[in-house]
């Protein structure tokens, strides 16, 4: 078994530069069964679920060529099946997005239930929602689901809650629908804006990606592109809090700061300093930094998958008004968007 030995006590200094985003990756990669060409895709992440999908394309019958490291052609143009296994859905939790795409593409799609990380049952009620919206039936049977239409047609989706994976696999199944969708009450995370940069490039007509209603003309086919995905804005934030934690000064490289605003007001309002750059940010920290509250919520709020990390930050936090009294602090990082996360 691999192992790591940290010696810690010692300060951050230097520089790191960030990957592609992983939540943009993972549903990128099936979209490209969407296009009925080759798709150049830039910045995508080396981690498992990457790998698991491309092997999940080749099941299908796609073609995956890797043209430098991270940099990655694949072509859709034949896909001889609809069905993704157990063998490569249950390993990873993204496998769901197969289903709007292979939708969208073929008409059907039969994939089975996502695993991945071991948090816990992963509805896909909001899913099967959006997919009935647009005229197709859904089943989930013996740890399958299935979903199957004559012909998708445009519907109104409404999601009971903010819930990232509907609302991406209620675009990639749009997009090639029969009239306009309407999506409200969408997630905004920009990771949801990378997939409709990127479905657009292909040829489809998505508008609105990055506010709660997203609005979707249904095009009739689709073709490849050139695209580099974003950078990862939880890699980054990841970094930006262990860098205010053990305190120094490093420099975040290939970031786009405008997607780190909630992570950077909590790190200036723990005391450390966060300096903003075109495409980097600069976190520095020296001494104890300050308590503060943090509840996670939906973009623009602060991010679920950060919480672990601020956590830990905040564990040597002290108290704001120092007294004889204070003998210690209390955390607390209260989570409002679990089960927005999960979906």
């Amino acid at each position: 078994m691999d192992k790591f030995v940290i010696n810690g006590g010692k300060k951050l200094f230097g520089e790191v530069l960030i990957s592609g985003a992983k939540n943009a990756a993972v549903a990128i990669i099936p979209a490209t069964l969407l296009a009925r060409g080759k798709c150049r895709i830039d910045n995508i992440p080396d981690i498992s679920d990457v790998r698991l999908m491309f092997k999940t394309l080749e099941y299908l019958g796609a073609s995956v060529r890797m043209l430098h490291p991270n940099c990655y052609e694949i072509d859709t143009t034949s896909i001889a099946a609809t069905e993704v296994p157990g063998t490569f859905a249950e390993k990873m939790r993204a496998s769901y997005y197969f289903l709007g795409a292979l939708l969208g593409r073929c008409g059907s799609a039969s994939v089975a239930m996502p695993g991945g990380c071991d948090f816990g049952v992963r509805p896909i009620d909001q899913h099967q929602k959006s997919f009935e919206a647009l005229g197709a039936t859904v089943t989930v049977e013996s740890g399958c689901i299935s979903t199957s239409a004559k012909q998708l047609r445009a519907g109104h989706i409404y999601f009971d809650v903010v819930t990232v994976g509907a609302t991406m696999n209620a675009m990639l199944a749009a997009v090639m629908a029969e009239g306009q969708t309407i999506i409200e009450n969408a997630a905004k995370e920009p990771h949801i804006v990378d997939l409709a940069n990127f479905l657009n490039l292909m040829g489809a007509d998505v508008r609105g990606a990055g506010t709660d209603t997203i609005k979707i003309r249904g095009v009739k086919q689709m073709h490849g592109c050139d695209y580099s995905i974003i950078p990862d804005q939880i890699e980054a934030g990841t970094y930006m809090v262990m860098a205010a934690a053990a305190g120094g000064d490093v420099t975040i490289k290939g970031v786009i700061p405008k997607h780190l605003e909630s992570i950077t007001a909590k790190l200036q309002e723990c005391g450390a300093t966060v300096e903003e750059f075109e495409e980097s940010v600069r976190v520095a920290a020296d001494g104890r930094l300050m308590k503060c509250n943090v509840k996670t919520m939906p973009h623009p709020g602060f991010p679920t998958d950060m919480q672990p990390q601020i956590a830990a930050m905040l564990a040597a936090a002290r108290a704001r008004a120092l007294s004889p009294r204070v003998s210690g602090i209390t955390v607390s990082v209260i989570s409002s968007s679990f089960c927005a996360w999960a979906r």
